[in-house]
Parts: C-alpha cells; sequence; structure tokens
C-alpha cells in the first residue's frame, strides 16, 4: 500500500518561504502519471485546497494562494513540491498533499507563520 509523506513544515516569519515536500512509498507509484493537489486545514477550519498539478505540469491554485504559492513535479526525485513564498500568519495549519489516485491520507507537516 503506497503511503504519502508530507515534509517541510516549519516555524518562519510572516514574509518568509518554505518549501513543502510530498514523496510516497511504494515502487510502483509515480507522481508523474497523476494529478496531485495540495490541501490546507487551518485551525478551526475545515480542510480546503490550495494548489494542485496534472501529470502534464499544469497548475492550479486557489484562493489567497495565487501568485505566492508554486506546485511542481520532481520526477527524478518522485516528489511533488510547494513553495510558498511571502507566507502570512493566516497560511498558518497543517498542510497534506494527496494524488487522485490514492484514497488515503498522509499525516500531513506543519507550518506556523508567527513573528
Amino acid at each position: 500500500q503506497v503511503q504519502l509523506v508530507e515534509s517541510g513544515g516549519d516555524v518562519v516569519q510572516p514574509g518568509g518561504s518554505l518549501r513543502l515536500s510530498c514523496s510516497a512509498s511504494g515502487s510502483d507509484f509515480s507522481f508523474s502519471r497523476t494529478s496531485t493537489y495540495w490541501y490546507r486545514q487551518l485551525p478551526g477550519k475545515e480542510r480546503e485546497s490550495v494548489a494542485g498539478i496534472s501529470s502534464a505540469g499544469s497548475p492550479v491554485y486557489w484562493g489567497s494562494v495565487k501568485g505566492r504559492f508554486f506546485i511542481s513535479i520532481d520526477a527524478a526525485n518522485n516528489t511533488v513540491n510547494l513553495q510558498m513564498n511571502h507566507l502570512k500568519v493566516e497560511d498558518t495549519g497543517t498542510y497534506f498533499c494527496k494524488p487522485i489516485t490514492l484514497q488515503t491520507w498522509g499525516q500531513g507537516t506543519q507550518v506556523t507563520v508567527s513573528s
């Protein structure tokens, strides 16, 4: 069974940057063959979409992250990354990735933006 692992979360000051990475166990799984989405769950709120990328590399972004966050596929390392720039306090939350071909969720990675 493929397991997802999100990493890269940290505590950062407003205006800072982080790069999240999504990896998957299982030799038969490739992010280059599916669409993958990043979600986040902000404190006291439901999980929401943040960004997605197709197997062809076409990105899509939601809401306030447009122009600040950038999603990409690293085919060589078989990861999907989320570059987060100009972070705001309201970006604080737990971030998850999920390919559309998988049903399970990873543990997420915590992003805290605080001065």
